[in-house]
């Protein structure tokens, strides 16, 4: 199967291979190739249908080979996602950011900001953030610092479009939250937050005050305006010694 300009199948309607299949090998294709990385969120099905020139139920039937395989999982009222190559547990949580929580328990921080500048994002940033082509993001790179040293270290790409001059902001004294919606009028409404464990990068052992190869907390996380738009990705590498994440739970 090629594609055309435009990244689409050439769907074949003269051969034997169905064309639900041809869709579903598209995606798999999509997905495998690092296109469309864990958690990016695909286009609805009617914009679907009208991008394959199919009907919404040929889309449906390759998006259901793709859920049972596990590469896609539908989230009610979302859409849906990419899904991770790791067992995700949904653990509901307060969307807050590292120095809101730390402000909240009264723990003084200090932010040395490495990086702020407005960058072309890397492909898989830039689906996860469904920027257009040509359209720039900001890279933010910080180290959040407690009495104790390093705790937390941060690049976050945060969509230009929808925060012109963004890279202009002292993230010293500002939270990133705090400006998106403080300076931009932004109402970020929800995330997506994954939690893994990652041996430290000769990058990460060093903003972190680790020897290479210590064991580290990995975070991503993609997160959304109140009208389901992604506005920023970030990746977190937390000091593990320092720093422990909690949720609280309730059984319903």
């Amino acid at each position: 199967m090629t594609a055309d300009e435009g990244g689409l199948p050439d769907i074949k309607r003269n051969v034997p291979t169905a064309i639900h299949a041809q869709i579903s090998e598209h995606i798999r294709l999509r997905i495998a190739g690092g296109e469309w990385p864990p958690h990016y969120r695909l286009k609805s099905e009617p914009e679907l249908a009208q991008e394959f020139g199919v009907s919404r139920g040929t889309v449906r039937r390759a998006l259901a080979t793709l859920i049972e395989e596990g590469l896609l999982r539908q989230v009610r009222g979302r859409g849906t996602f990419v899904t991770s190559t790791v067992i995700e547990p949904a653990i509901a949580q307060k969307l807050s950011t590292l120095s809101e929580d730390f402000a909240s328990q009264g723990v003084v921080i200090s932010t040395r900001v490495r990086e702020s500048s407005l960058i072309t994002p890397p492909r898989p940033v830039a689906a996860l953030l469904d920027a257009a082509p040509g359209t720039q993001v900001l890279r933010l790179v910080r180290v959040r610092s407690t009495e104790e040293g390093p705790v937390a270290l941060l690049f976050n790409f945060v969509r230009a479009d929808l925060a012109p001059g963004i890279e202009k902001v002292d993230f010293t004294a500002s939270s990133l939250f705090g400006a998106l919606e403080g300076a931009y009028g932004l109402k970020i409404a929800s995330a997506r937050r994954t939690f893994s464990a990652e041996a430290a990068s000769r990058e990460v052992a060093e903003a972190l005050s680790l020897a290479e190869g210590a064991p580290v907390q990995y975070l991503q996380q993609v997160t959304y305006l109140a009208d389901d738009r992604p506005v920023e990705y970030s990746d977190v590498w937390i000091h593990s010694g320092r720093l422990r994440v909690t949720s609280l739970l309730q059984r319903r």
